[in-house]
């Protein structure tokens, strides 16, 4: 047995062992999680840029990457978020919409210039007032929008377009949904829905005229095999939502949502330089492979959509004078 002085002394000893070990900092001892969920794929440009997102945000949060919808599908990401079941996500200003219709407009085709007056946009009084009735309608603090292309039109037919008439008579195929529907009568087209697991077949067979989608998405599906020409009509900048929920927002030290926010930024920049470069390369790639590539009278083709929008049910709901006030930001 040991001597009571000896067991003693070793206490002690330990003690002072103790008190003299550095204070190991709080956020190190526990990490917030951060779980984030998103249908893109892994080996999209935003799955490589968030894998950095991953590792810039290391020390401060246990952060987990749920890509190719394996935690939560495509449209059910907002409900998740508000119920605490996932603390990030990747949202569609779409499913914003269903819960705030004014949300719709940030939807709507032309709304954009090009992805810097969409960035600017997000960025001005207008977008910060759309990402206050986030907060306060779904408690939903969105960091940022994140660029993945511009929609351009893609065609069988050979004939020249260079206004929303010369759409007349085109069955063009968009995704299902009264609002996609709305978008491909906006263009002066006669919109069709098909699946897009079926869409090559349906080019292919003559069952459709046209398609529209980024141009890297129609290189990577090959529907440049069974079309003839790109018309460049950039109808839709399209974007998403990174956000998180404003409760875990809440829960973060200053501290920890500043290098939140700066690493999601980083995320933002990264996407949108490597998408518009993507863009540019595709182009080039489809006229070598002898397709047409053009840009038609966007001004008219704006113009005609905004028109229909205004006249029909899509707008009721947004905010007087919103259409003037977001092709003010400079």
């Amino acid at each position: 047995m040991q001597p009571l002085i000896g067991r003693r002394s070793a206490l002690v000893a330990a003690a002072a062992a103790l008190a003299a070990a550095p204070a190991i900092p709080a956020q190190a001892q526990a990490r917030k999680r951060l779980r984030f969920t998103a249908v893109f794929s892994d080996q999209d440009i935003r799955g490589e840029a968030m894998r950095g997102f991953q590792r810039d945000l290391a020390s401060d949060f246990d952060v987990e990457l749920h890509l190719n919808a394996t935690l939560f599908r495509q449209g059910t990401e907002l409900v998740a978020l508000q119920r605490g079941n996932v603390e990030m996500a990747n949202l569609s200003p779409q499913d914003l919409s269903r819960q705030i219709p004014a949300w719709s407009v940030m939807a709507s085709a032309y709304l954009f210039r090009d992805v810097d007056h969409m960035r600017k946009t997000f960025a001005s009084d207008v977008g910060r007032e759309f990402k206050r009735m986030a907060r306060e309608q779904l408690n939903v603090q969105i960091l940022g929008p994140l660029y993945f292309g511009t929609r351009q039109v893609n065609l069988r037919p050979r004939k020249r377009i260079a206004t929303p008439a010369d759409m007349a008579g085109i069955k063009l195929r968009m995704p299902p949904g009264e609002t996609w529907q709305f978008l491909g009568e906006a263009l002066g087209a006669n919109p069709t829905p098909v699946a897009f697991a079926e869409l090559y077949t349906a080019l292919q067979s003559g069952a459709i005229d046209g398609q529209d989608n980024p141009l890297p998405t129609s290189r990577t599906m090959r529907f440049h095999e069974v079309t003839t020409q790109f018309v460049l009509t950039s109808h839709l900048v399209a974007y998403d939502l990174l956000s998180v929920s404003g409760r875990f927002w809440d829960g973060l030290t200053a501290a920890q949502q500043e290098k939140l926010q700066a690493a999601t930024d980083r995320v933002i920049e990264e996407s949108t330089r490597r998408h518009l470069t993507q863009e540019q390369e595709t182009a080039e790639f489809f006229k070598a492979q002898g397709l047409e590539v053009y840009a038609p009278d966007v001004e008219a083709f704006r113009a005609e959509a905004q028109r229909r929008y205004l006249a029909s049910s899509q707008s009721k709901d947004w905010p007087a004078g919103i259409l003037e006030r977001i092709s003010a930001v400079r």
